[in-house]
């Protein structure tokens, strides 16, 4: 929950910041644009860092001489604020000098090899994991954003500093957007909201989350943050009376059982209130929780003490109470929450911490810098080690950075559930979660084999949310893999990035396979035979200009090697006909008759069945390969395949409208398939019957085709059909063949319910 302290309500406006913490006056342009800003928060480094400190200062003051804030500000402020912040937490030398330098690279064009010249590899290294990548070329703004935040997001992986200095970075342009234009300050402060204030969150930062999330909310809407500013104010006035009789009786209870606690009150923030009336939707007057209790204590024994002592005071509210000292929170936060009943009938929360405890609530990962002794900080470090960690194995899987920032921000979640495995381990996932994501959670070959799931006992769908408390046991079989209807229920990135991993490999290697075929087909039109490609090691040997063949025409085609040509002609990303046309220039520049050059190689075969080179349908294709759902074509059809750039090969029927259509616009994209002698799988035919509505219609349409040997897999009938002598339904039949289909026509006209019966097509 945002609070903030009640200290802050009790100082003058001018005096007082989000933090509750007096403020110093406002320094001129010329006292923060120098190190003696800086100066006086670096007491706690060696005389030999802050030199060091001091020389990064006079590089990145000369590098950013003569650029300005749009305040109008020397641009030397913003480095120098953002180094005080991340000097607050104490962070080393190292940090301190990247974040004076972190828009050096970026603004200036300074170089990492001279970053690295100057001030050694590890500050270089954090300064380049903080500039975005806009000297590159993208497509789209999008597509320029998702790269940087992966960049940034990967090299806060490897150290965490990098996304404390970015945090700092962030916090201070929040608090000085004023002289921005509007739309520039709603996009910054839109993204903060999205991506930063969650990576805040999750790394147990969470005083700077609740500062970023009321300065964004400021900055997208004003108004609303002007009128719930004022009525928070207006109620604080109100409620001083039964705040302080609230702290007073605490006290009071405390000193009685000899217990030593600090009582500090705490107000929740603006952004926190106004999403609990958007949320509950309700008014401002209807949100009595908006101030509770923290309360420090010496250790964890006393944490529990207390709790019964608050009890024995006020009585609880019945399911208001959490114990996230047992079950830490994700980020590392330990503390007891429990929602008393005030004097005058207010809910009011207690949440019961130690010291150690509170420095992990505050600051997170930051808390290892500032107390490297303590054990809660060590905590907090492990937890935020272990999400970091998993983002680079997102990034392993996951090449598209649209797709990547999609995984994470699935991550960033602010609630959770608090599971069991089957041996009491405690694992703690997104609200929503559900057993795939448990599977994952656990290991990626449990997710990949996952078939069945017990909750408490019992079986449930896989789609099943999980609630917390719940034991799950996850069942797997040998020759199980990820299902893709899983994507539309999964909640965790970690989840989502393995089961697309694992799909887009197989999709890969369907497509190299028909790429293969594509590819040896061209070439028979040349008159020229396709290597094997699967040659073993010793058969090999002496093909080396053959080896140089192949990477050369997938150098010319902008691949790196020929199983990613072959990928991208089964995709439709290259024309098959075009790559063999430029082998066979190819090896006429040689100087060599193709012919002869192909069988000195020893990989092909020349009297092979052109056959071989065609595109096949068996029913066994993937991801691949498509049967169109305007015409579903099926055996015994006469069909076509149309190459659709990037989407693999879509199998249309030869008299399908639309499929004349693509082909009268896009005719270099099309090319023959053919059905196999044998067949894996049934086909689905669409079928349009007219009917005499009566009861027991369906039954007798039903009792026909499974007479018929048949299956229905879809059935679709209009409500106006109801209401009328006559009825038209639409089924999907699951039929072997065209032979097959029309038996089971005739053995829906011979039903006495059905007027008319036929196979509709486009």
């Amino acid at each position: 929950m945002g609070f903030r302290s009640f200290a802050a309500s009790r100082l003058p406006a001018a005096l007082t910041g989000l933090s509750g913490l007096r403020t110093p006056p406002e320094p001129t342009a010329a006292e923060a644009a120098s190190f003696d800003a800086l100066l006086h928060r670096l007491s706690y480094l060696p005389k030999a860092d802050i030199k060091r400190v001091r020389e990064a200062y006079k590089f990145a003051d000369e590098a950013h001489l003569g650029q300005f804030r749009a305040s109008g500000e020397p641009y030397i402020t913003h480095p120098i604020a953002v180094a005080g912040i991340c000097a607050e937490w104490r962070l080393d030398a190292q940090a301190i000098m990247a974040a004076l330098m972190h828009d050096a690279m970026e603004d200036c064009g300074v170089t990492k090899t001279e970053l690295i010249e100057r001030f050694e590899a590890p500050t270089a290294e954090l300064v380049d994991g903080l500039t975005k990548l806009d000297k590159l070329q993208f497509s789209t703004k999008e597509e320029s954003q998702a790269e940087s935040f992966r960049k940034m997001l990967l090299a806060m992986a490897r150290d965490v500093r990098v996304i404390l200095i970015k945090l700092a970075d962030r916090l201070h342009n929040m608090r000085t957007m004023e002289a921005m234009a509007a739309i520039k300050r709603r996009r910054i402060a839109r993204e903060t909201l999205d991506i930063y204030a969650p990576i805040a969150h999750r790394l147990g930062l969470n005083q700077i989350y609740r500062e970023l999330q009321d300065l964004s909310f400021q900055h997208l809407n004003p108004w609303r943050h002007a009128a719930l500013s004022k009525a928070i104010s207006k109620a604080r006035g109100n409620r001083r009376d039964l705040v302080s009789r609230i702290e007073k009786d605490v006290l009071k209870a405390f000193e009685g059982a000899q217990y030593k606690a600090e009582i500090d009150g705490r107000e929740k923030t603006i952004y926190s209130i106004y999403k609990k009336m958007k949320d509950k939707h309700l008014s401002f007057a209807q949100v009595s929780d908006i101030f509770g209790f923290r309360v420090v204590v010496v250790d964890l024994p006393h944490c529990y003490l207390s709790l019964g002592v608050l009890h024995q005071l006020y009585k609880p509210q019945p399911g208001r109470f959490k114990d996230y000292i047992a079950i830490p929170k994700p980020n590392g936060y330990q503390s007891l929450h429990t929602t008393l009943v005030s004097p005058l009938g207010t809910p009011v929360e207690f949440q019961i911490r130690t010291e150690a405890m509170h420095m992990v609530a505050e600051k997170g990962v930051a808390a290892h810098w500032l107390y490297k002794d303590s054990g809660g900080a060590h905590s907090a470090q492990q937890m935020g080690a272990r999400w970091l960690q998993s983002l680079i194995e997102i990034q392993d899987e996951t090449r598209d950075a649209n797709e990547f920032l999609e995984h994470v921000k699935i991550d960033l979640f602010p609630d959770a559930v608090y599971v069991f495995t089957p041996k009491s381990k405690i694992m703690a996932l997104p609200k929503g979660a559900t057993p795939v994501d448990f599977a994952y959670a656990i290991h990626s070959d449990v997710g990949d084999h996952c078939v069945a799931a017990q909750i408490n006992g019992e079986a449930v769908p896989l789609r099943t949310e999980l609630r917390s408390g719940d034991v799950i046991e996850i069942v797997t079989a040998a020759g199980a893999r990820p299902n893709p209807a899983w994507l539309s229920f999964v909640r965790t990135g970690r989840a989502r990035s393995k089961i697309r991993h694992f799909l887009k490999n197989l999709e890969q290697d369907e497509s190299r396979d028909l790429g293969e075929k594509m590819l040896s087909q061209a070439l028979r039109a040349e008159g020229l035979a396709l290597p094997s490609l699967h040659e073993d090691a010793e058969e090999a040997e002496g093909t080396d200009s053959a080896a140089q063949l192949w990477q050369q025409l997938a150098r010319w085609a902008g691949n790196r090697h020929v199983d990613e040509l072959l990928v991208e002609i089964g995709l439709g990303r290259k024309i098959a006909t075009i790559v063999a046309k430029k082998l066979a220039r190819m090896l006429s520049a040689q100087g060599q008759r193709p012919d002869a050059v192909m069988l000195s190689m020893g990989r092909f075969a020349a009297d092979a069945e052109p056959a071989q080179g065609q595109v096949t349908l068996d029913g066994s294709e993937g991801a691949s390969v498509r049967l169109a759902s305007c015409c579903r074509p099926i055996p015994g059809d006469e069909v076509k395949g149309y190459l659709g750039r990037g989407e693999g090969l879509l199998v249309h029927t030869a008299e399908c409208q639309v499929g004349r259509k693509l082909f009268a616009r896009d005719s270099e994209h099309w090319i023959a398939v053919h059905w196999a002698d044998e067949l894996t799988r049934p086909f689905e035919a669409a079928v349009s019957l007219l009917l005499n509505n009566g009861k027991g219609v369906l039954a007798q349409v039903a009792a026909a085709v499974s007479a018929a040997e048949a299956d229905i897999t879809h059935i679709l009938m209009s409500d106006e059909s109801q209401q009328r002598e006559t009825a038209e339904m639409n089924l999907l039949l699951s039929v072997r063949d065209r032979l097959h289909l029309a038996d089971v026509l005739r053995t829906l006209k011979r039903s006495p319910a059905v007027l008319r019966v036929w196979r509709v097509k486009p």
